[in-house]
């Protein structure tokens, strides 16, 4: 590594050293790897600069202490659809302290912009800013100042600083501490808890759900990646975006996936409904137990599965119905468990049974899912009657049911860490929602 040191006065006056890191290819090589994902060009640009500011930072940090632990995992820039709508390098962890690394492309720029996502927004606040100049021509970066949280607030209340209407706030450069070897005493001897950072909100989910309608309107505006959050969004629904990764990374597919839209379309309204409700643990039924969710929306426990010839009574019926499915070669294990919960749509009524059981086969741990509607009509579903699966990610399974059958049955299977939602639908108008189903012993 190659450094070039230049002179700079500091706050107080005194002079001291600058270190220009000079990039390697492969730095660069890697920072454009990272950057073709963005669909917007100016993002894409600033996420290149970001992509040379933090690899340029790790090489300063390298050369200057190695008693320095850098842990890049939760860092904004590897994750797509955040470093879409973020444009800082945020979750950087280095001993234990958050960093948050604003990169600028020109040395002589006076002004630093700070995206108010890392300034207003819990979940992105961290202890240190670190402001990075990146010259890509000479493919250089100098770590130029830093600020802790507190401080940064200090700063912006005294300069009486507004955010602009883009939602950033511009500081003066002078306004940083421009000596960064006090940001290398600062993250040897400190420890993190001696800078207190804002609490992040319990009640996000509340509050996802009071927006939920607005969102589930105005998100769809986003085809064109040429939209900003801030052209369409308050900032108080551009908050509850920003703090989900599932609605990140919902954002960032329609931008740029444009031939999955429409299914990204259909599919926001699963997803909404997966983030404002709470979820149904299946995984208790093993345990012949009903959480509280599952008891408050009336699903009633069944006991084990045994064949039987009797139809009317819920446990008959569903023996009944599992014992012609395995003739249809569905295999349930014995320690499968399962419940049922009666509702109506329109005047239709219907009874789902939901079963499931642990998958040990592979390295990861598993579970299943058997899903069978059934009705009680003499005339079977009503036409145009929908069920629709969905996980984190996509919908899975869409299928409207023969007006003729009696039963309809579906299964999924998902990792531990899947929920899975139910959304019953008739028609355009009509639509049931049940809360998502998880697996947790």
């Amino acid at each position: 590594m190659t450094f070039y040191s230049t002179t700079q006065p500091g706050l107080d006056g005194d002079a001291f050293a600058i270190e220009t890191i000079q990039l390697s290819d492969d730095a660069i090589n890697q920072a454009i790897h990272l950057a073709q994902p963005i669909a917007n060009e100016q993002r894409q640009w600033q996420t290149y600069l970001n992509a040379l500011a933090l690899f340029g930072f790790e090489e300063w940090l390298a050369e200057r202490s190695c008693e320095l632990t850098v842990n890049r995992d939760r860092t904004s820039l590897f994750d797509p659809a955040t470093a879409n709508l973020i444009e800082a390098v945020c979750h950087l962890n280095v001993n234990g302290f958050n960093l948050c690394l604003i990169a600028q492309g020109s040395l002589i720029d006076d002004q630093v912009s700070l995206p108010r996502t890392v300034v207003d927004i819990p979940e992105f606040i961290p202890h240190f800013y670190v402001v990075v100049d990146v010259q890509e021509e000479e493919e250089t970066a100098v770590v130029r100042g830093f600020l802790s949280y507190p401080q940064l607030i200090e700063q912006r209340d005294t300069l009486g600083l507004a955010v602009e209407d883009d939602w950033t706030y511009s500081f003066p450069l002078n306004a940083f501490d421009c000596d960064p070897n006090h940001l290398l005493l600062e993250l040897r001897c400190l420890n993190p808890r001696a800078i207190p950072l804002p609490p992040i909100p319990n009640d996000r989910r509340l509050q996802l759900a009071h927006k939920r309608s607005q969102l589930e309107t105005k998100l769809p505006q986003f085809q064109s990646p040429a939209f900003q959050l801030w052209q369409i969004l308050t900032w108080e629904q551009a908050t509850l975006v920003l703090t989900r990764s599932e609605l990140r990374t919902w954002l960032y597919q329609l931008q740029t996936d444009p031939q999955s839209q429409s299914i990204l379309q259909n599919y926001l309204s699963d997803l909404l409904s997966r983030l404002t409700r709470n979820v149904i643990n299946v995984g208790r039924w093993l345990q012949d137990e009903l959480d509280e969710l599952a008891q408050e929306l009336s699903w009633q426990l069944l006991p084990s599965l045994t064949p039987a010839s009797a139809m009317r009574s819920p446990t008959a019926e569903l023996d009944a119905i599992v014992q012609q499915l395995e003739y249809n070669n569905l295999q349930i294990p014995p320690q499968a468990k399962g419940a049922y919960h009666n509702l109506q749509v329109a005047d239709t009524p219907l009874r789902l049974y939901a079963i499931t059981w642990p998958l040990l086969s592979g390295t990861v741990p598993e579970w299943a899912l058997l899903l069978i509607l059934g009705t009680q009509s003499p005339t079977g579903f009503p036409e145009g009657l929908t069920l629709r699966i969905s996980d984190q990610t996509a919908i899975l399974v869409e299928q409207e049911l023969d007006a003729s059958s009696s039963y309809f049955f579906t299964s999924v299977v998902g990792t531990r860490q899947e929920t899975f939602r139910v959304t019953i639908r008739l028609g355009s108008d009509i639509e049931h929602t049940l809360p998502a189903f998880g697996f947790n012993l």
